[in-house]
């Protein structure tokens, strides 16, 4: 397993769902469906008489457990001294900002950079005021963009780990499942349109060659 590949002190606290719960029994039909071999871009579609903010809530927890175990796989190589940057490659960096502590974008160096985002979304899926607990309180008006801004910003995680730390990820084996995560999230994003179409340059070539397909174009 993933998680037995990093030091346990790398880990975060899992965001469970209650069982018995709506929402936990999507999140075991989305888990059952990503572990199961079967084709990831339907298993993200959304289930007839579903509804779509459940569906997103609990796909965003998971994928915010699973994006912050394969970061938890690099943190030994991701380092101020060999990422002082956040960056997909030369041609892209990745600011920070939170509208609190950070109230203007800012560089910073890559673990700097997780460790705020980690945080910043750990707390959105833990305040109740986004993400609702009780199937009879409605998901306030900002949760779909909240959403989109969480994904988005994991997206880039999977960017600076597929491009500047690759390596370690054959290394340990991990290659084939962060793989399989990366296909599911894509699949998920684009097929809900999440994510802007411009934040998947960084990996166009890579989606080309693990989805087997074009990657949305720039318009």
């Amino acid at each position: 397993m993933l998680h037995q590949l990093f030091s346990l002190t790398t880990f975060r606290p899992k965001k469970k769902f209650e069982p018995g719960t709506l929402r936990h029994s999507l999140h075991k039909q989305a888990e059952a469906s990503l572990n199961s071999g079967i084709n990831l871009r339907e298993v993200v579609k959304l289930p007839p008489g579903e509804n779509f903010n459940d569906w997103l809530a609990v796909h965003v927890v998971d994928f915010f457990n699973r994006i912050n175990l394969i970061y938890g796989t690099v943190t030994d190589y991701c380092l101020e001294e060999t990422c002082p940057t956040m960056s997909g490659g030369p041609k892209f960096e990745y600011l920070w900002a939170d509208g609190i502590r950070y109230k203007k974008p800012t560089p910073l160096p890559a673990p700097n950079y997780v460790s705020l985002l980690m945080d910043w979304v750990e707390a959105q899926i833990n305040n109740e005021d986004i993400f609702p607990v009780k199937i009879d309180v409605p998901f306030p008006k900002n949760f779909i963009p909240t959403c989109k801004k969480i994904l988005t910003r994991l997206f880039r995680v999977f960017v600076h780990v597929y491009i500047h730390h690759f390596d370690r990820l054959v290394a340990i084996g991990a290659e084939a499942h962060v793989n399989t995560c990366y296909k599911h999230f894509y699949y998920f994003v684009t097929e809900f349109d999440i994510v802007s179409q411009k934040e998947f340059e960084p990996l166009a070539e890579m989606t080309r060659k693990i989805c087997k397909e074009n990657p949305p174009q720039l318009s």
